[in-house]
């Protein structure tokens, strides 16, 4: 197993334009989570310019991407896939002691 993060980089007026498309964004969020894909998601501060959303593979993280409203209606203004190398914890990928 290992850990991919989706990072967006959100719109300079993120929190005023959401709310026309958080309803569709958390369903496709919600399927990929019911899937097993996505492990956790969401803004990062309380006046968010980025968010954060660990996968299980490259491919769940582009294919969600691909869908999400946010993405395409223009809230995300960049996205890309990282590989996270997680060590430590009960569910680190690769867990060293």
């Amino acid at each position: 197993m290992s850990h991919w993060l989706l990072r967006y980089d959100l719109a300079p007026d993120y929190l005023d334009r959401r709310a026309a498309l958080r309803a569709d964004h958390l369903a496709v969020a919600w399927a990929a989570s019911d899937a097993g894909d996505l492990l956790l998601g969401g803004a990062v501060g309380d006046a968010p310019s980025e968010a954060l959303l660990l996968f299980t593979t490259a491919a769940a993280a582009e294919a969600f991407a691909a869908r999400d409203p946010c993405v395409s209606g223009g809230l995300v203004t960049a996205w890309r896939v990282e590989e996270w190398k997680t060590v430590v914890g009960p569910a680190a990928a690769t867990p060293l002691r």
